[in-house]
C-alpha cells in the first residue's frame, strides 16, 4: 500500500469514529432530555385561580321603542314615526338625555298577514317598528323614565340591562382575587403531595380577549304594589365582573 492509500484510510477510519460519536452521542441525548422533561412535570403544578367582584352598577340600557298596525305602510310608518319623534323629544328635553345617549336600533315597515282557508293568506295592513336603545345614568329614575315613555307613546319596552360603564377601575381588584385564589389552591395541592410550593412560573389570564367579563343582569320590572301612583318599579341589583387566571407553580 503506497503513502496516499495509507492517508486516505486513516482519513475514512477517522470520520467512520467521528461520526459513530455523533451518533452514539444523538442515542443518549434524545432520553435525557425525555429525562429532564419528566423531571420538570413532576415538579410543576397548573391551578385555575377564579376571581369575582359584585359590585353595584352605575349604567342602564334600555330599550324602548312603538309598533304601529295601519292599512297601508304609508299610514304606518307615519303614525309610528310621529310617536317615536314624540318619545325622542321627552328623553332628550325633559329628561336630559344627550344625542349620543339615545341610539335606533331597528326600523322596519312589513305586512301583517291573515289567513283564511277560503281566502288563503292575504295583507291584511302593515306594522311599523322603530326601537331606541337609551344609555341612562340616574338608576334611581329608571321606573319613572319608562312610565314616562310608555305615556308618550311607548308599546314595546324591552328588558333594561344594567352594567358598569368602566369595567377597567376594577381589573386589578378582580386579578388580585383571582391570583390569591390560585395560591390558596396550589398552597393546598402542594401540602397534601408533602411537597412545598415554589415561586410563579408562567401566568395566563383566560378570558378571550374581554377582561374583565361583564355580565349584564336583566332587571325586574314590576308594578310596586305598595306605590300609591302605580308606578314602574325597577331594582338594579348588582352586576358581575369576574376573571380567570391559569398560573403554573414550582413545586420543591
Amino acid at each position: 500500500m503506497n503513502a496516499w492509500s495509507k492517508k486516505l484510510g486513516a482519513v475514512m477510519l477517522a470520520g467512520s469514529l467521528m461520526i459513530g460519536g455523533m451518533a452514539l452521542s444523538g442515542a443518549f441525548q434524545g432520553p435525557e432530555k425525555a429525562y429532564a422533561a419528566e423531571e420538570a412535570q413532576r415538579n410543576i403544578v397548573n391551578v385555575t385561580g377564579k376571581g369575582e367582584l359584585s359590585i353595584k352598577p352605575d349604567v342602564v340600557y334600555l330599550s324602548i321603542g312603538v309598533s304601529t298596525s295601519a292599512a297601508t305602510a304609508e299610514e304606518a310608518q307615519k303614525t309610528n314615526g310621529a310617536k317615536i319623534t314624540k318619545i325622542t323629544t321627552l328623553l332628550k328635553t325633559t329628561w336630559g338625555i344627550a344625542d349620543k345617549d339615545v341610539q335606533s336600533t331597528q326600523f322596519s315597515v312589513q305586512p301583517n298577514y291573515s289567513y283564511s282557508d277560503k281566502d288563503g293568506q292575504q295583507v291584511k295592513g302593515y306594522i311599523a317598528q322603530h326601537t331606541l336603545k337609551v344609555t341612562y345614568r340616574d338608576l334611581t329614575k329608571v321606573g319613572a323614565l319608562l312610565d314616562a315613555a310608555s305615556n308618550a307613546g311607548a308599546n314595546n319596552i324591552g328588558n333594561a340591562q344594567f352594567a358598569i360603564e368602566d369595567p377597567s377601575a376594577f381589573e386589578a381588584q378582580v386579578i388580585e382575587k383571582a391570583m390569591t385564589n390560585a395560591d390558596v389552591k396550589a398552597g393546598a395541592i402542594a401540602k397534601a403531595a408533602k411537597r412545598s410550593l415554589g415561586q410563579v412560573i408562567t401566568v395566563t389570564q383566560n378570558d378571550d380577549g374581554n377582561n374583565p367579563v361583564i355580565y349584564m343582569e336583566n332587571a325586574a320590572m314590576s308594578k310596586a304594589a305598595a306605590d300609591t301612583a302605580g308606578g314602574t318599579s325597577v331594582e338594579p341589583g348588582e352586576v358581575k365582573v369576574s376573571t380567570q387566571l391559569s398560573v403554573m407553580y414550582e413545586l420543591k
